[in-house]
This record gives structure tokens, sequence and C-alpha cells, in this order.
């Protein structure tokens, strides 16, 4: 009897230590990887309208493009923006831009800078204020300029760089967010799917 109970016991926290595993593991994903799909969220764009991605979901999808106004490379790669925004847009794949940095850390940042911004370099597309810096740390952007290519889902299929020269434009050897598109406008996942973003820091409040 001594042998049962004690095996009946054994199985018991067995079993009830796998149930507190797989409970353990069940956790969300602090940060967004290729293959994930994203959750919607709403921010405030320089018009004054707030703007949700869902709001997108028309598309064939969407690059979001983590970007500020003060970064040197964010400036470098500004018109490269506006370009792709202007030709990949009515190919059903519009450019979403979120500004991740605190005012507090850099007043060039602040919303009515980027109004300024906006508006002096006519901006085609929405430019979001991530005012409490949570999108940017659900998303896992840590530069500006950061990419996230979602597709007609809100999956995301490419993370990383817009191309391989932020200095030299006639230059580019990779250009890899326009790769990414043209393979999934083509039916093809992107390949790669992954470079390293190159830019400024994002800057959090303390």
């Amino acid at each position: 009897m001594k042998t049962l109970a004690f095996s009946v016991l054994s199985l018991l926290a067995f079993l009830l230590s796998g149930q507190a595993f797989a409970q353990g593991n069940q956790t969300i994903p602090t940060t967004y990887g290729v293959g994930d799909a994203v959750e919607d969220f709403s921010l405030k764009n320089v018009d004054g309208r707030n703007i949700s991605l869902y709001g997108y979901k028309g598309s064939k999808g969407v690059i979001v493009i983590f970007t500020c106004n003060h970064c040197p490379y964010a400036q470098l790669y500004e018109q490269r923006i506006i370009d792709l925004h202007k030709k990949y847009k009515d190919k059903g794949f519009p450019v979403l831009a979120v500004n991740p940095n605190s005012p507090d850390i850099v007043p060039e940042d602040s919303f009515g800078e980027m109004q300024n911004r906006a508006r002096q370099k006519k901006y085609p597309f929405a430019y979001l204020f991530d005012e409490f810096q949570e999108v940017y740390q659900q998303f896992g952007a840590t530069r500006t300029p950061h990419v996230f290519l979602l597709d007609n889902n809100m999956i995301v299929r490419y993370i990383g760089a817009i191309d391989d020269n932020p200095e030299a434009p006639n230059s580019i050897k990779n250009r890899w967010l326009e790769n990414a598109l043209d393979s999934l406008l083509a039916g093809r996942l992107p390949n790669p799917d992954f470079t390293r973003a190159v830019g400024c820091t994002i800057k959090k409040k303390p």
C-alpha cells in the first residue's frame, strides 16, 4: 500500500509540475519578432487625430518606421522614407512613421516640433507620437530609423534597416526594405527578413 500511495503521490506531483511548467511557458512575448502578429495601437498624428494601426487592414500591409526629428540618421533617411511611401502606397504598402523619443530628453522631438517638421518636409504619411513610449517597447525598436514591415494580417515579415548606406544613397548595394516589399508583392517571404538597424538610440524617459 505504501508503494502504491507513493506512486500515486509521485504521479500527482509530476502532473502538477508539468502543468506549472506549461503555464510558466504561456508568457506573452515582450517584443515582436518575424512571424509574430502585431496588436493594434492608436497614437496621435501630427494633424491632431488619433490613428490606429488596424485602420490599415484594408491595405496589403504597412511599413512601420520608428523615426524622429533630431537624429542625423533619421534625417539622412527622411527623403528615402518619403520616396518609399510614394512608391509603395499605391501598391498597398503605406508608411506609418512613429516618433518614440521623449521630448524631456530631446526637446527637438516634441509633438510641436513633429508638426513643424511634417509641415516643412510635406510628409505624405502619418507621423505619430509614441507619447507614453509603450509602442516602441512592444515592437522592440531600438534605433531611429527602425523598420517593421507588416503584411495584410499584421504579421511581421521584415525587421531592420532600410538599406546598407545611410550616408550615400547613390552607393547603396542592398535595398533590404524594398526587396522585402517586392517579395511580399510577388507572394514570397522576404529573404533576408532581418537586418541590423543602424541609427540613433531611442531616447527613453528615466
